[in-house]
């Protein structure tokens, strides 16, 4: 059902009064919890794929990409927030109101796609856990995480502070639950350090590392933290704003670097149990709790990674329905009962999740995982470009507007997750070239995909910038001063482009009902042929002479009719030739036919009506 909505999140906004609290820390802890729900996103079961794959395979090597990942994570996070809080509008609803309708539900169909992907890796999470824990088949796991739908409605209807109590109890699980792995794993710290050391090995370590990106910069995660920020009521005036986006900095530092460690960790692990003894392969999650037992000499280690595994797919499957709905109300005005919108989500996730398991076997839910990562990563772009758009313009966010270097820092972390995304895909689709046996379907879908999905990046880029000094060049009403409507007396001396189409009986009418008998009218024709564009007046072919004729034949007509005709017949592009002759005459007005032309149409015929009315100082009708 379709309703107006001016607040995200409706149920929970402004919900915890900051205002009311006299002590300084209580303030600040008042403020304390949206960041938590955001931090699950960072440690969920995607994560885990990807960080085992990663460790297992290179060690310690890929440690640094972790590392760049959180600060990453951290800045755009904070970009997030201070949108949400200036603005009062989530990341969906401020790009409603910037871009054009039909970029709106491109964005929106590419961050329901994040989400579905999100939501398949928290259903091969919470499932593999409950096979490892319980004994159960992977495909019952995959059935019975349906039957988490309705954890969200009874978490939302007991508030937004229960919701985040119990996301920081499934928090702590994850964490003590890896402290004791540490302890158990023993790693080289010396080695741990090495990997802070910037190196990429090879290409099946770029997929890897790309794939980490995209499991901790997740792009819904930008969506719900410009959102969650506005469950606290806080006074408008500058210091009370400045207060949130400080205390909302704290509390993203504090949470994202819990997720950082529990990354961290399950890579060490991986690192100091599979590849140090030389398992290289080890990529699947449920190998990985197979060997923990044997390699740490402890009962428990599999035991707390299960519950870990549990505790992260919960906990993200309530923030991943959250932003399901942000992105709907946001991007298209749409509420529609949470029961209904999480049942949606949960069956994109658990369709292809089923698929998989029943084609491939159970074998493939790892390489799924980290495929769901590698998506992310690539819908990243999509929101992390109209992020920095938003929070640079000084005219939406005042003197929040974010400074110049973290303006050039952001736009080199957006250049970073844009090339690495854009080297993924040339390198995954180089190999499909060279392995499928019908390559046709890649030159067919695949490739006009990817320089589409390149094309709106480069539009969603731009865009705002070309609006924003659009909008400079509209004066203030109340500064204009409105001149007299011009009269049939003021054109005297009228000039129409003709092409010999049925656009110019249209042209010449308009132009005898504005000019009357008062007016001179000038005809104007350029010749285009090949020979006259390469000739000029030099030129004496058929089409030339013809169209001399045709324009004597129009001059005549009007000369019977009591009009004061003159002719003008040029050679060359009339994109060029029109306006010499416009400029280099004494003409009130100008007017054009247009043939309708659409946007294909045009890219085939070009745009002569755009061009001319760009370098004529005279008016332009343009007549359709």
């Amino acid at each position: 059902m379709s309703k107006e909505s001016h607040h995200s999140l409706d149920e929970v906004h402004e919900s915890i009064n900051t205002t009311s609290q006299k002590s300084l820390w209580k303030r600040i802890l008042s403020f304390f919890g949206p960041a938590y729900l955001i931090s699950v996103g960072y440690m969920d079961p995607g994560n885990w794929a990807t960080d085992i794959a990663g460790g297992s395979q290179f060690g310690y090597s890929l440690l640094w990409v972790l590392l760049m990942s959180n600060i990453m994570a951290l800045l755009l996070q904070s970009l997030s927030a201070r949108l949400g809080i200036v603005r009062g509008k989530d990341l969906a609803q401020a790009s409603k109101e910037s871009y054009p309708k039909f970029i709106n539900y491109i964005l929106y169909f590419l961050a329901e796609i994040a989400i579905a992907a999100t939501d398949l890796a928290e259903v091969l999470g919470m499932a593999i856990g409950l096979q490892l824990l319980f004994d159960i088949p992977l495909l019952w796991g995959v059935c019975f995480t349906m039957l988490d739908t309705f954890l969200l409605l009874f978490l939302i209807n007991k508030g937004i502070r229960k919701m985040e109590a119990f996301i920081i109890a499934l928090i702590s699980i994850i964490g003590l639950s890896f402290l004791f792995e540490m302890f158990f794993a023993k790693p080289d710290f010396t080695a741990v350090a090495s990997g802070l050391i910037p190196s990429i090995p090879d290409s099946d370590a770029l997929y890897i590392a790309i794939g980490i990106i995209g499991a901790t910069v997740m792009p819904h995660n930008l969506y719900l933290h410009s959102s969650l920020v506005q469950t606290r009521k806080f006074n408008r005036d500058f210091k009370s704003i400045k207060q949130a986006i400080k205390y909302n900095l704290i509390d993203s530092t504090i949470a994202l670097n819990l997720a950082f460690f529990v990354n961290a960790a399950i890579l060490i692990l991986a690192a100091a149990t599979f590849y140090k003894n030389g398992m290289f392969q080890i990529a699947e999650i449920q190998d990985a709790h197979k060997l923990l037992a044997p390699l740490l000499g402890s009962k428990w280690a599999p035991i707390l990674f299960a519950l870990a595994l549990i505790a992260a797919g919960q906990s993200s499957t309530v923030t991943g329905t959250l932003a399901g709905h942000i992105v709907m109300e946001g991007y298209l005005n749409l509420r529609i009962q949470p029961w209904v919108r999480r049942i949606i989500t949960r069956i994109l996730a658990i369709v292809p999740a089923v698929l998989t398991i029943l084609i491939l076997g159970e074998g493939a839910t790892g390489k799924l995982l980290v495929f769901s990562q590698v998506i992310l990563s690539l819908q990243l772009g999509f929101a992390v470009i109209p992020l920095i758009h938003f929070v640079s313009n000084k005219k939406l966010m005042g003197k929040f507007a974010i400074k110049t270097p973290i303006k050039i820092i952001s736009w080199i972390i957006a250049l970073v997750i844009i090339s690495l995304n854009i080297k993924l895909v040339y390198n995954e689709v180089s190999k499909w070239l060279l392995t499928s046996q019908h390559p046709l379907w890649i030159w067919v879908v695949i490739i006009p995909l990817a320089i589409g999905a390149i094309a709106l990046l480069f539009y969603i880029l731009f865009y705002p910038t070309h609006k924003e000094r659009k909008e400079k060049h509209v004066p203030h009403i109340d500064k204009v001063q409105f001149n007299k409507l011009p009269t049939a007396h003021d054109y005297t001396n009228i000039a129409i482009a003709i092409d010999f189409s049925e656009a110019d009986k249209k042209g010449i009418d308009m132009a005898l009902k504005l000019g009357k008998n008062n007016a001179e009218y000038t005809l104007i024709h350029i010749v285009e042929t090949a020979g006259a564009l390469i000739y000029g007046k030099e030129i004496n072919d058929h089409e030339a002479a013809t169209d001399k004729e045709y324009l004597e034949s129009y001059q005549k007509i009007l000369i019977a009719q009591g009009y004061k005709v003159d002719i003008k017949l040029d050679f060359g592009s009339p994109k060029k030739q029109i306006p010499k002759i416009i400029n280099n005459g004494n003409y009130n007005l100008l007017i054009m036919g247009t043939h309708g032309h659409e946007f294909f149409k045009d890219l085939i015929f070009g745009t002569t009506i755009d061009k001319v009315r760009h370098r004529v100082k005279t008016p332009v009708l343009i007549v359709k």
